[in-house]
């Protein structure tokens, strides 16, 4: 990756279905080290974006780029394994699988994902797996989660399935998170606690874009801002300077949420 390029960039990516065009030429790069708030009015492309970048869906047009590599229109395994790992808005787990069975398959090189491995269930494998689930029990203290460990994820509260979400995403060991809405939902000391865990992960290098609705957040996290709307880009900049934008206040209609 070139000195000063963005970690992450989008140029130009446009979506549409069955005619009715989703994105219409996103363009804008993520710095490494920053949590970048992605931001707009329902229905403005947002989500459909992060299914672009992760793989999940193909573009009609445009780039991706992460890290250098051309991610444009690649599996999600391999974006996955390049480093750029996303959450989802409705938790995604197994649900009859423990938190900690549902930590351990988002592990990087898990030992079970190769046939030959898992058959041949030799002291190497072993070892590995305990290291696995070694760092799945990190994880969930860190994250909150000790006491539900054992637990079936069937069994959690939506912010406990929230931290899940996230938690899933620090065991597959990305250098870039994509975070959907993690605080939607959740009541206000779980949002703060929300907001600390992922303050903490940029703190240690983690590169960070997250859509939220929640402006209080967004203030007191993010910096750059993107405001998307209608399936583009509108402005970038500060919390400030995007809440003062006359552009970006008639995309929200005038509501009070940037107060």
């Amino acid at each position: 990756m070139a000195r000063g390029a963005p970690l992450l960039e989008v140029s130009d990516v446009a979506r549409a279905f069955y005619g009715l065009r989703a994105l219409t030429g996103v363009s804008f790069g993520v710095r490494q080290g920053t949590i970048t708030g992605l931001i707009g009015p329902n229905g403005a492309g947002k989500t459909t974006l992060f299914n672009v970048i992760s793989g999940m869906l193909r573009a009609d047009a445009g780039r991706v780029t992460f890290a250098g590599w051309d991610a444009t229109n690649r599996a999600p395994h391999l974006i996955s394994r390049a480093g750029l790992v996303r959450s989802f808005q409705i938790a995604r787990g197994f649900p009859r699988l423990t938190v900690r069975e549902n930590l351990m398959l988002y592990a990087r090189d898990n030992p079970g994902e190769r046939m030959s491995r898992a058959l041949l269930w030799n002291a190497k494998t072993r070892q590995a797996e305990r290291e696995i689930g070694a760092r799945a029990a990190a994880v969930a203290d860190r994250l909150g989660l000790r006491a539900v460990l054992d637990n079936p994820a069937s069994a959690l509260s939506g912010g406990q399935k929230k931290l899940l979400e996230i938690g899933r995403t620090m065991m597959a060991s990305p250098s870039m998170i994509l975070l959907d809405e993690p605080a939607a939902g959740v009541n206000p000391s779980l949002t703060r606690t929300i907001a600390g865990h992922v303050r903490a992960l940029a703190d240690e290098g983690m590169t960070v874009l997250i859509i939220e609705h929640d402006m209080t957040l967004v203030r007191e996290l993010c910096d750059p801002v993107i405001v998307m709307t209608e399936g583009r880009t509108l402005v970038e900049g500060t919390f400030a300077a995007v809440a003062g934008d006359a552009r970006v206040q008639e995309a929200y209609l005038g509501k009070k949420q940037w107060h």
